[in-house]
């Protein structure tokens, strides 16, 4: 009998031991597709701009900014900041923050841009940032007029911009963004394109 239980014993953590392998390495339970849904794809119950649309764009964007001619054909490094999307839309029923946009390009040329490109940080950000955690904010660069920012500091030769705009329907709207990088030193835009969408409403 004690050898018989002591089988028992073991056939049980071995079942037991299964169980919960299958439950980490196995499929997600009941539920998990409805509270994380695939960004990449639309779902039906929205309208409007939706997060495959951040996804497609970001991808569609920077695949066509880190092929374009004039990048590679740059002797030096690309310094570029990274201003706001200006909302021109007229349809304002989602309340949509078209920054996400703009932001999750920056997050891919740093990511995918080989060193090609050098982010700059914007200068009210880096202002914000280093007075709040540097011992004398500005005047730890020795800049006791503050007025020529800190030693050393870059100043980007380009800024990448938005814009969006719709015009919208009974039942859709079209939306167009369109992003520019725009040379500061002699105000040439070296780079422009859109995203186009037509969405339900």
């Amino acid at each position: 009998m004690i050898r018989a239980s002591k089988w028992v014993t073991i056939g049980t953590l071995a079942t037991v031991s299964a169980m919960f392998s299958l439950g980490c390495n196995g499929p997600h339970p009941t539920g998990y597709a409805d509270q994380r849904p695939d960004p990449n794809q639309l779902s039906d119950n929205d309208s409007g701009l939706q997060s495959k649309d951040v996804i497609q764009c970001t991808d569609q964007l920077v695949a066509d900014l880190l092929s374009a001619p004039r990048l590679n054909a740059s002797a030096t490094q690309w310094t570029l900041a990274v201003g706001k999307v200006d909302d021109e839309t007229t349809d304002r029923m989602f309340g949509t923050n078209y920054d996400i946009f703009i932001e999750s390009l920056r997050s891919a040329i740093s990511e995918k841009g080989d060193g090609r490109i050098q982010l700059i940080e914007n200068r009210a950000t880096f202002d914000n940032l280093r007075n709040q955690e540097m011992e004398g904010g500005g005047d730890t660069y020795g800049q006791t007029g503050g007025g020529n920012g800190p030693s050393g500091a870059i100043n980007p030769q380009y800024m990448l911009y938005g814009k969006a705009y719709d015009m919208p329907n009974r039942s859709t709207n079209f939306y167009m963004l369109q992003f520019t990088i725009v040379n500061f030193q002699n105000r040439t835009q070296v780079w422009s394109r859109t995203y186009q969408v037509k969405v339900a409403r």
